[in-house]
């Protein structure tokens, strides 16, 4: 009977290990909770199905803001998308079109997202920010927050990254890869040594890999589920 309840908890515990927090702004619900288990799931698109509520909106600056997550997989690919006006679900512009690739569990906060050129927004516009992750899972996983744009607003007090992350490029040039003496296919945010473990290298990342990572990165862009 120990032994069953034992492989129980390991379960669950595996469960929750497989998804990410959203911290800063703050997300719908906690997706994460035990409460929660039955109302929400991560897997679920556009927003772990969690609906709108107007009481629960944070203020973000005008030209673009902080984000925080606390992700548990040892390597993660980081997607935020952006759909104006009050209670969208049309997620098309994306706040990273360099995809971050983080690696290791820990807290991922990045001080400023900035807007496309292209997008305006005025004090007081509503709008909704779509994270989605991919881990070593395979498995996208949503989670969704809702802000206001405020010309006076900050950030969360403490925004120290607990995790190295790139930005990825694509290579569409094989000359690239013989010119490059360290395969350069990624912006540091927080360099630190790749190994086996991360995904695809990083550095020198190999190109069918890379290609696939943003086929997912434009489908993700464009709203699609997986």
């Amino acid at each position: 009977m120990m032994t069953i309840k034992y492989l129980l908890t390991l379960a669950a515990v595996q469960a929750v290990s497989a998804h990410f927090g959203l911290v800063f702004p703050a997300w719908r619900a906690d997706t994460l909770a035990e409460e929660n288990e039955d109302r929400y799931s991560q897997w679920t698109f556009p927003c772990a199905g969690v609906d709108y509520n107007k009481k629960n909106v944070t203020d973000w600056p005008l030209e673009g803001g902080a984000l925080k997550l606390d992700l548990h997989h040892p390597w993660t690919y980081v997607f935020v998308n952006l759909g104006l006006g009050e209670n969208s679900t049309n997620f098309n512009v994306s706040l990273t079109p360099q995809f971050l690739n983080a690696t290791n569990p820990g807290v991922l906060c990045i001080d400023e997202l900035k807007l496309p050129s292209d997008v305006e927004v005025s004090d007081g516009d509503l709008a909704s920010i779509q994270v989605v992750t991919v881990g070593d899972s395979g498995s996208a996983l949503y989670n969704c927050a809702d802000i206001r744009f405020k010309k006076n607003a900050k950030g969360p007090s403490n925004c120290t990254s607990e995790v190295d992350y790139v930005a990825i490029k694509e290579q569409t040039d094989e000359s690239d890869d013989k010119n490059s003496s360290s395969g350069n296919s990624s912006d540091s945010g927080s360099q630190g040594d790749s190994n086996d473990d991360n995904a695809a290298g990083v550095l020198g990342v190999n190109k069918v890999a890379l290609t696939s990572a943003v086929g997912l990165a434009a489908a993700f862009m464009l709203g699609f589920g997986l």
